[in-house]
């Protein structure tokens, strides 16, 4: 888990509840690489695994973290320590702006970028690009790639075809077909806050933050409504 304030990532044994810091100093804050302790962050926010490495999106860094598991050996993928911005590009010539969601199908991540934007980073190059939404642009559009606008997406989920976004601002849950780039709006009503239970447009979130999916539902944190939501 990312705790965030800390600066750290931890780790929690499921079985017993034991936690240990598996990299970053709790309270020192940076953007060094190395191992374990000697690495360290800047308010990490999201975080996911292919099962071998874990990825974090470094908020206040702008950058993309890559941890190998066994080791703590930390190294910077993509985006350009402390400089926000939006360019697409390769590893460090990327920037991103704030990115703090973050998931995987084992190939490719995928980042909720600050600019509005949903980026694609290839795991093996480091390859960035944009895959929805239009920089700075803030919206509540569906369509296709860059003709879609998003309002502050915070959390992200794959099911392997399709990314699930909390549009957080927009109070709405988004759907983007990984293929082809295509956003539309799964659940929630555009501007609207609420908090009831419905299909499509006729439930009401408020402040969408958090999602998951064990494949075949999704799990929202309602964030001002305290709530966790089940989407099926």
């Amino acid at each position: 888990m990312t705790d965030s304030t800390n600066h750290t990532i931890r780790k929690i044994v499921i079985a017993s509840g034991a936690v240990t810091t598996l990299a970053g100093t709790a309270g020192t804050s940076g953007s060094v690489d190395g191992v374990a302790t000697t690495a360290s962050f800047y308010f990490p926010k999201g975080i996911t695994t292919d099962g071998i490495c874990l990825y974090v999106a470094d908020a206040g860094n702008h950058i993309i973290r890559k941890i190998v598991i066994a080791t703590g050996a930390v190294t910077t993928l993509a985006g350009s320590v402390g400089l926000s911005g939006s360019a697409d590009g390769i590893g460090l010539a990327a920037k991103f702006n704030w990115p703090e969601g973050i998931t995987t199908d084992g190939t490719n991540l995928y980042v909720t970028d600050g600019y509005c934007t949903i980026r694609k980073i290839v795991i093996a190059t480091g390859a960035v690009t944009t895959l929805a939404g239009t920089v700075g642009i803030s919206g509540s559009v569906d369509g296709i790639g860059t003709a879609a606008s998003f309002s502050t997406s915070k959390g992200i989920t794959t099911d392997g075809t399709s990314l699930y976004v909390t549009d957080y601002a927009n109070f709405t849950i988004r759907k983007i077909v990984i293929a082809t780039g295509v956003v539309t709006t799964l659940a929630g009503n555009v501007g609207a806050m609420g908090s009831t239970d419905g299909t499509g447009a006729a439930a009401g979130f408020f402040l969408p933050t958090g999602i998951s999916t064990d494949g075949k539902s999704l799990y929202v944190s309602d964030t001002r409504n305290h709530t966790i939501r089940k989407i099926q």
